[in-house]
């Protein structure tokens, strides 16, 4: 009776948020993993904008398959507001990945809740409730852990060390600026439906990324053909793992955007960042990061303090 009732028609239905939070955190971390597969220091740009060229192909059927919904002006004051921070952040998340280990960067993600929680007092004048201090306290405790291992050189240098990663800096940018994002993007997805603004926000993305790619390339791909360019930093090779990543990225982008529109959009974040934990498990398994234990303990704290602010009332 137990196993029937868990899979219940019924009971599927109402938890099916989950599920595709959980494909979406799956997808994220298997995208990130293959994309940090292949960079290096002459192609950052090249692979942030290739993988979004082939998650394109995926979001571009989508739209035959849908209804045109009536847009309004709320949609589209969100959609053009959220496009500067979304290539932003695009570009600081490659960076970090290049930059730094998968299990000392992914965590600060969780750094999100702590900037939303600060906009909303500021803004809004809510409160912060004592879970949710708690949950600050968590996610601090969670990024001293991940470099805990420098504690013999001073109490405090755990902290200096996260100033001192390049990597996890930008990656404290990312989460910052998801803090606005994830709140337009909720608004946009409301005033429109998920496949169509999924669809259509990512090729915008990429369309307007285009030109910046081949501006700030170190190769100073102006004097190039794009052609010779591409091929200069991409090989066979590379060109397969890429592709894959950006059918991984494309899923997580669909799975994402059904799952903030039936659910919380706290609850459906907080499960999506087990992609954290995802992340940490990958750069050890197909990197051989090292302390994993001790980094895979930061992400967690990191995890939990997380779940507590977006639960916390």
């Amino acid at each position: 009776m137990f196993v029937r009732g868990i899979f219940s028609g019924d009971v599927i239905m109402d938890k099916l948020w989950i599920y595709l939070s959980l494909l979406s955190a799956l997808s994220l971390a298997t995208s990130d993993a293959l994309v940090k597969k292949v960079l290096d220091a002459k192609n950052e740009y090249i692979v942030a904008w290739l993988r979004l060229l082939f998650c394109l192909p995926v979001l571009s059927i989508s739209l035959f398959f849908i209804k045109m919904p009536v847009l309004d002006a709320t949609f589209f004051i969100a959609f053009v507001i959220a496009l500067p921070l979304e290539i932003l952040s695009i570009i600081l998340y490659i960076k970090a990945l290049r930059l730094s280990p998968l299990s000392l960067t992914l965590p600060f993600l969780s750094l999100t809740p702590v900037f939303l929680i600060a906009f909303s007092y500021l803004i809004l004048d809510e409160p912060i409730t004592i879970q949710g201090a708690m949950g600050i306290v968590f996610i601090s405790s969670g990024g001293y852990v991940l470099n805990v291992h420098t504690l013999k050189k001073g109490i405090l240098e755990p902290f200096r060390a996260i100033t001192r990663e390049k990597g996890s800096i930008y990656m404290i940018g990312v989460a910052f600026i998801y803090s606005f994002t994830s709140s337009l993007g909720k608004i946009a997805v409301v005033h429109s439906s998920p496949l169509f603004f999924g669809a259509t926000y990512f090729i915008a993305v990429t369309l307007l990324i285009t030109p910046l790619i081949f501006r700030y390339s170190r190769d100073n791909p102006l004097r190039l053909s794009v052609v010779y360019k591409l091929q200069a930093c991409i090989t066979k090779k590379i060109w397969v793992v890429i592709a894959l990543a950006g059918v991984a990225y494309s899923f997580m982008i669909i799975s994402h955007m059904f799952a903030i529109s039936i659910a919380n959009v706290a609850y459906m974040i907080a499960i999506k960042r087990t992609s954290l934990l995802i992340g940490v498990a990958f750069g050890y398994l197909f990197f051989h990061e090292k302390r994993i234990g001790q980094r895979l303990g930061g992400a967690f704290m990191m995890f939990t303090g997380f779940v507590l602010i977006l639960t916390s009332g």
